[in-house]
Formats: structure tokens, C-alpha cells, sequence
């Protein structure tokens, strides 16, 4: 679309050998159509590159695709209209806002499978448009991921067993001064595999040769640095190794797992780390995450754990990733967004949370959810609630999870029910003492004063208005139990005419 209308495209990827696999895909798919693709990377000699920038410049170069290459000073677009960075993830803030600076209205489309914390934040707070794609290609099956400690036994029953049906191995070793020594170990462990090594600092002629050589199936085993993560297609590779796991980050496990069961075949994921008495918690976080996540288009939900275990970073800064801790994720996002909506111009309508006092002991006991996490898991979740469906549907879930709930969890439900009912209603608070319940509303808000007169008309001298914006209504004297049902009732009379603006008329203000 964008060259039809006589636009440049730039397509940015992180590495040499995913440029040239793209080149030879859109170069292949453009044949048909009267549009010039070309490849900028180390592939490329001196000469060649001379002759690609100066092409760029005039504009007989429609679609480029390169590495980090493509953000150097010395080139420039005639008129660039979109720019497609792919495998987001590996690339810092300021290579990014290069690209913005080559022309000032420019289209950025970001590909990623695994989002950094601060794009997804970005997306999240509607800063940038957000496509999440979950339908695998048909015929995919989810990987089989297993986190083992490093035993030779594992890494040659995975290996024969791959070669045993015909297809291929990737063996992850991310230190390029020891990866011939782990190929000479590996050589020995499996001396009926064919082995190669493919690394970052490899000559370019060299590299493109060896993963020639994988491609053709030519090896069986390819050991490689985490240069094989960036979106490399290799259908009949489809088991792989990652030595030292516990070093890589969560998007990076996701993206090297995402190497095998490209095809129909059943694929096999092993992350191999020392003794787990060794790893941080936050290894051993992201190591759970990734054994969780397995099923197919499980990569939103992978970054948003990330986003979680590293924070969002910096939106104005180079921060990629940062501390939450300090306000939450939640409140965070909702700050955020608040901001955003400002800019944008839009009404935003401050959240209120009505202060609850009520008669009734409410709580998740120990013994019924013993761990704490899944406690303030729960809590969390309750309080996050937007409708009443919503509690319904949590009732049924920890009910099928801990059991039969006993009463402090039936009378949590029930607050939290009020709660949603006042959040909805805008009233700054609902207080229950001796015979009588109060409630208010907030200054700001605006009263439902059709509500107002149903209630009168319901309670009659039981009403009693207090101030413009509170009343009390009696009820009966009991146990909770006989005092939430009138309760809930008094505030769906209130809201069943909804929330029209305006404070209470002077009829209302009368004494009764």
C-alpha cells in the first residue's frame, strides 16, 4: 500500500542472517509486482552498499531491508512513509527514535512475538495501536518445553532421538570463547551427528554458508550463539537445547523456543540449567513462566509477565524496563492512561472508591487459601472486579479451586457486591450503624434524582434526608445477613433509573 502511493519502506531486523531470509521472502513475493526490494547489511560489499545508498536516496529503491545498518547517518530516504521493525524486542529506545527523526510523519508498524515491558506498557495505555494475532497456522502443535538439569544423558537421548525421525538440532550455547570446546564435548557425547557452529563474530561469508549448509540439511546439529533467536526459519529443526538458561531473559527463552515446530511435527524444548539451589528468583520466575506458557500465541501473555517481573521502564526515557513495586502495576496503568486520555482531549471521569463501613467480618481465611500469594492473588482480583457478573463467575472459580466457601469468603462477596453497586452509583460512602444506613454521595458526582424519589416512595418516613447530598434510611435490626439483602435492594432502586445529572431540586430538600 505504502509504494503504491509512492512511499519508501524500511524494513529493520536485528540481525544479518534474518535480513537475508526476509530479502529472498519479499523479493519472492514482490516478483509479480512492478516494486524494487533490496538488502542493506554486512552481506553486502562496500561497493554494493555504496551503489544501495545512493539508489535510497533518489527513490528507484522501494522496500529496504537491513540491520542496525539502515540507521547510520550516511542514509537517506526520498520520501519514507513506513517503517516495519521486526523483532522489536532487540532493539534499544534510541535505535528506535532514529527512525522517527528520518521523517516526521513516518508509519511504524512493530512486529514481535514478546514485547518489552515498555512497548507493551505503551500499547496497554493506548500510546500506540495494539493487533494481537492468536490463531496459530494450521497443523501447529504447542511445544513440549521441559527445564532438566545439565546431564549428558538428557542431551544425547534429545539428540539421537530428533535424528532418529529425520529432522535437525539446534544445541544454544551463548559464550562464542568456550563453544568449541562444547563441540568437541558434544562430538564425543553424539559421534554419529554432523555438527556446525554459527556465532555473531563469525565472517559474514563464512556465517551464511554454515546456515546454508543447516538449511540444506546438509548437518544435523547447528551450535549457535543467541544469534538463532531473531525469527530464523527452519522447518525440519525441531528440538533444541539452551545450555545455561537460567542466564537468558523470559522474552529470549520465548523467542529460542519459537525456533522449532515451525512444521507439523511435534516439537521439543529443553532448557538445560546447573543446580537450582544456584538460580536468582527472578531466574526461577521466568523459568516457571516459560514452562507454563506453552500452548500456541502465548506470547502476549509471556510479555506481560515480563512486564510484571521487570517493571515498564521509562515512557519519555532509554528505560526498557523498571521498578513498579513502588505504585503497583495496576494503579500505574491507570495513571498512565489518564494521562494519555488528557492529552488526547478526552472527558476522563475520575475513579471512585466509596469508603465501606458495614457490620460484618469479611475476609479470605489461611486455612481455607494457605498460600499468601494466591491470597493477595484473590484479593486482587476481587478488588479489580468491574461487574457483578464478574464476582459471580470468581465465586464459582475458587469454589471449584479451595472448595465449599465457608462464611467470611460468602461475606467478602457480598461487600464486594455493595462496593460495585456505590462505584456505580458514585457515592463517596456507605456506612451501617445501629438501625440505619448512610449513604453519601461525592461532591463531583451527579445524583440520580429519579432514584432518589423511588426510594422515597418505597420507604416513606423510614427516608430521611440529611444533607443535598446524603440520607439515611432505617432498617431492620439483625445479623448481616438480614441486613445485605435490604441493603443491596435500597441501591438497585437507586440505580434502576440510572444517573441523571443534577443535584437534588428543592422538593427534595423540603423537610419530609
Amino acid at each position: 500500500k505504502a509504494v503504491e502511493d509512492n512511499r519508501q519502506v524500511a524494513v529493520l531486523v536485528p540481525t544479518t542472517l534474518l535480513a537475508q531470509q526476509h530479502y529472498e521472502n519479499f523479493a519472492q513475493r514482490f516478483a509479480p509486482f512492478p516494486a524494487r526490494v533490496a538488502a542493506l547489511s554486512r552481506f553486502q560489499s562496500p561497493k554494493e552498499t555504496k551503489a544501495l545508498l545512493k539508489e535510497l536516496a533518489v527513490g528507484t529503491v522501494d522496500v529496504v531491508i537491513g540491520t542496525h545498518r539502515l540507521l547510520q547517518k550516511d542514509v537517506q530516504f526520498r520520501n519514507l512513509g513506513l517503517v516495519i521493525i521486526d523483532e522489536e524486542q532487540w532493539f534499544g529506545v534510541r535505535h528506535k527514535e532514529r527512525l522517527k527523526q528520518l521523517r516526521t510523519q513516518v508509519d511504524v508498524l512493530t512486529l514481535t512475538a514478546t514485547p518489552i515491558p515498555r512497548t507493551l506498557q505503551m500499547a496497554m495505555a493506548g500510546v500506540r495501536d495494539l493487533s494481537v494475532i492468536e490463531t496459530p497456522p494450521a497443523g501447529r502443535l504447542s511445544i513440549r518445553t521441559q527445564v532438566v538439569r545439565f546431564k549428558d544423558s538428557v542431551i544425547r537421548e534429545a539428540i539421537i532421538r530428533e535424528l532418529g525421525r529425520g529432522g535437525q538440532v539446534f544445541f544454544v550455547h551463548n559464550r562464542v570463547e568456550t563453544m568449541e570446546k562444547m563441540g568437541a564435548w558434544l562430538q564425543q557425547l553424539v559421534p554419529e551427528a554432523r555438527f556446525v557452529m554459527a556465532h555473531g563474530q563469525m565472517d559474514a561469508r563464512l556465517l551464511e554458508s554454515v546456515m546454508l549448509k543447516f538449511l540444506r540439511r546438509e548437518t544435523d546439529v547447528l551450535i549457535a550463539s543467541a544469534i538463532i533467536q531473531s525469527g530464523l526459519d527452519v522447518p525440519n529443526a525441531n528440538t533444541i537445547l539452551v545450555n545455561r538458561a537460567d542466564t537468558f531473559g523470559l522474552a529470549q527463552l520465548y523467542q529460542l523456543r519459537g525456533r522449532v515446530g515451525r512444521a507439523g511435527h511435534q516439537a521439543y524444548a529443553y532448557f538445560l540449567v546447573p543446580d537450582e539451589g544456584t538460580l536468582t528468583g527472578d531466574a526461577q520466575k521466568r523459568l516457571v513462566a516459560i514452562q507454563e506458557f506453552t500452548e500456541l500465541g502465548s506470547g502476549f501473555r509471556i510479555a506481560a509477565a515480563d512486564l510484571e517481573i521487570r517493571g515498564a521502564g521509562n515512557l519519555l526515557g532509554k528505560q526498557q524496563s523498571g521498578h513498579i513495586a513502588a505504585v503497583g502495576l495496576d494503579l500505574y496503568l491507570q495513571m498512565v492512561e489518564h494521562a494519555v486520555q488528557n492529552l488526547k482531549g478526552q472527558v476522563v471521569e475520575e475513579q471512585l472508591d466509596p469508603t465501606l463501613h458495614l457490620p460484618v467480618s469479611a475476609f479470605i481465611p489461611e486455612e481455607y487459601v494457605a498460600d499468601s500469594h494466591q491470597r493477595l492473588s484473590l484479593y486482587k482480583r476481587l478488588a479489580s472486579t468491574q461487574q457483578v457478573g464478574d464476582l459471580a463467575l470468581l465465586h464459582g472459580e475458587i469454589q471449584d479451586r479451595y472448595g465449599p466457601l465457608p462464611e467470611p469468603v460468602e461475606r467478602l462477596l457480598e461487600v464486594m457486591q455493595i462496593r460495585l453497586l456505590a462505584k456505580t452509583l458514585r457515592l463517596a460512602s456507605v456506612e451501617v450503624k445501629d438501625q440505619a444506613a448512610v449513604l453519601t454521595f461525592d461532591p463531583k458526582a451527579p445524583v440520580p434524582e429519579p432514584g432518589i424519589r423511588r426510594l422515597m416512595d418505597r420507604y416513606q418516613r423510614r427516608f430521611r434526608l440529611l444533607a443535598p447530598l446524603s440520607f439515611e434510611l432505617t432498617i431492620p435490626r439483625g445479623a448481616w445477613s438480614a441486613v445485605f439483602p435490604e441493603l443491596t435492594a435500597a441501591l438497585q432502586t437507586l440505580m434502576v433509573c440510572g444517573t441523571t445529572s443534577g443535584l437534588l431540586s428543592q422538593e427534595l430538600t423540603k423537610p419530609a
